[in-house]
């Protein structure tokens, strides 16, 4: 089948074949859409797959036999990384070196280090079994930054450093592989491999200040320093309305909000009171719930804009919190003891809790602004690692996710993709 690249003009045979040929009539996606996964991994020969593109003006650098030893070594262990061994060929690139031929070694050792490489960054499952998942990291390893790991770890003999610098510094990603060493059971194995895949989808490193939620735990976390500083129930959406996996940046809050209904639910608020009716410019109307004990946001929503309008709030249906399975809502996540949340959010020693719990009593919609601008993740996994080997916690696969992600992880088809510019 064919394999579709972007931006990348230069491939790895000298000259032309019939697979060139194909790759270089076929339809080219978008750096953005390759990178972010919304063009599918295909399967493609060997053939074509010795044919991966470089950067447009570069050639495969030369590859020393003891550097394609170390890269061999380390894709026959790329089950420790929760990847499966032969999605890289290891029997290629053996017979690449004890062929010794420098040509063909050195297109073989690019590509499988391209594709090894990509995997362990940007994660190995892409496109359609992400399911709703919207946090694209490519800025972790871009084309040109894949090149030059490439030719340092090659000229400094550190392949096998250069690979693991990719990895997420996150230590619930190297607990989880502590894991895969102790785990006999195949079903918690294949739930360590998916969740694995799951933080290489996320950027490595998330950050000295950032809010993390995790879908199936039902909470929300500030961490800090690597420190959880806050943590709290959350409720998410139900598996009809499921929340959607994104990353937004949080510059404050919103205290007394308004809530702005989406359109999805209009049919749900028309006619009843406590709602304001506005007319759009299209001639239509939307609806406005204005501030109360009975707006959907309750007292507090976090200013976190992004373009599924999911958002960190609170809620007048408290006892919602008391449940153990808690994906109740519309999609946005609404978050127990909310003020405490946001003061510690906020951070800003003029939104102290009793400058909110003042706003609050003035019943005026208010915008209160953070000291810092935090990332906020809402993220997807399954299965957690208890520190120091201490066991796990398995979450419910409240959406049916984890299926599809293990299913790709073990279609030994190889990745298709490499970092895009």
């Amino acid at each position: 089948m064919k394999s579709r690249f972007a931006a990348l003009s230069l491939l790895l045979a000298a000259t032309a074949t019939p697979a060139l040929a194909q790759l270089q009539k076929g339809e080219q996606a978008s750096a953005e859409q390759v990178a972010s996964g919304e063009v599918p991994a295909e399967k493609i020969s060997e053939e074509e797959r010795a044919l991966r593109a470089l950067p447009a003006g570069v050639t495969a650098p030369k590859w020393t036999r003891a550097a394609a030893m170390d890269l061999l070594t380390y894709i026959t262990k790329a089950n420790e990384e929760g990847l499966d061994p032969a999605d890289y060929s290891p029997e290629r690139l053996n017979a690449a070196i004890a062929a010794g031929d420098e040509a063909a070694l050195s297109t073989t050792a690019t590509d499988t280090f391209l594709r090894i490489s990509s995997d362990l960054a940007l994660g190995h499952v892409r496109g359609d079994a992400r399911m709703d998942w919207h946090v694209h990291d490519q800025q972790d390893l871009n084309s040109t930054d894949q090149l030059a790991l490439m030719q340092r770890a090659i000229a400094n003999g550190t392949v096998h450093d250069s690979l693991n610098s990719l990895l997420p510094t996150h230590p619930q990603y190297a607990e989880l592989k502590a894991l895969l060493h102790t785990a006999k059971d195949k079903a918690l194995l294949d739930k360590a491999r998916t969740n694995l895949d799951r933080w290489r989808w996320l950027p490595r490193d998330l950050g000295a200040r950032y809010v993390i939620v995790n879908v199936p735990a039902y909470t929300v976390a500030l961490v800090e320093d690597g420190r959880v500083v806050a943590r709290h129930k959350a409720v998410v959406g139900s598996p009809k309305t499921a929340t959607p996996q994104l990353t937004a940046t949080a510059t404050g809050v919103i205290l007394n909000p308004w809530w702005e209904v989406p359109a999805s639910i209009t049919p749900e608020v028309r006619g009843k009171k406590g709602y304001v009716s506005v007319k759009t410019p299209e001639g239509g109307v939307r609806y406005r719930q204005p501030p109360g004990a009975s707006n959907a946001l309750g007292r507090m929503k976090v200013v976190m804009p992004n373009n599924y309008a999911i958002y960190l709030h609170d809620t007048p249906s408290k006892a919602a919190f008391k449940r153990d399975a808690r994906a109740l809502s519309h999609g946005c996540i609404r978050t127990e003891n909310p003020l405490d949340f946001a003061a510690a959010l906020l951070a800003n020693p003029e939104w102290d809790r009793a400058a909110i719990d003042k706003a609050i009593a003035g019943k005026k919609t208010v915008k209160a602004d953070a000291s810092i601008a935090t990332p906020v993740y809402i993220t997807y996994f399954t299965v957690a690692a208890k520190a120091n080997a201490e066991g796990i916690i398995s979450y419910p696969d409240i959406y049916g996710r984890d299926s599809k992600v293990i299913t790709a992880l073990n279609a030994q088809t190889g990745t298709t993709q490499v970092a895009s510019k």
